[in-house]
């Protein structure tokens, strides 16, 4: 990695791409219905959790995929194709990617692994470093995390304040703001 390069319009738009990804205002239906049956959810150890696969992927990713003789673009362009799928089962409200919710894993499974650092949140890390400065990516990470920790802490309020339709409608949202994402990064790396 270069010097550092801090750039707001970067971090800006791999928050936002993360934020959507991770969807954790879409999720809340499945922690709610988790915390019922666990009785609590553990945001520190779901957000350290899952903030570590995060970073250990964003470290290493590069380098298995090395190992296995691909390279960032291509793993970029299957992981436009990934995020183009979850865009639209926000859109369309279908589960292709998460399986049964088994209450007994607790904070680890299926809160930190899948629903949180699941197959898009890093095959979105290792698309968004072909495009972006790895700083501003570590520091979208790091943002993304802090409001993990804030929605795992604020479950009930949330539940009151957004209700069933209010949830619907942000995953709707942010699964339109994905399927743009997905198409910009198809775009961009598709020509190299």
């Amino acid at each position: 990695m270069d010097t550092f390069q801090f750039d707001l319009a970067q971090i800006l738009t791999i928050s936002f791409t993360l934020f959507a990804v991770i969807d954790i205002l879409g999720s809340l239906p499945i922690l709610i219905s988790l915390k019922k049956k666990m009785g609590e959810i553990s945001a520190v150890q779901a957000t350290v959790v899952s903030g570590s696969l995060m970073l250990l992927f964003f470290f290493i990713g590069e380098s298995v995929l090395n190992f296995m003789g691909l390279d960032v673009h291509s793993f970029a362009i299957a992981g436009s194709i990934v995020i183009f799928i979850l865009g639209l089962e926000m859109v369309l409200g279908i589960e292709l990617f998460r399986g049964e919710q088994d209450a007994r894993s607790g904070n680890i499974v299926p809160i930190a692994f899948p629903l949180i650092a699941g197959s898009g949140t890093l095959t979105t890390i290792m698309s968004l470093k072909a495009e972006y400065h790895a700083n501003n990516i570590l520091i979208a990470i790091l943002i993304n995390l802090l409001f993990v920790f804030i929605t795992l802490r604020s479950i009930n309020l949330l539940e009151r304040v957004f209700g069933p339709s209010g949830i619907s409608m942000l995953r709707k949202f942010f699964g339109v703001i994905l399927l743009a994402i997905s198409v910009k990064i198809f775009k961009s790396n598709i020509l190299l």
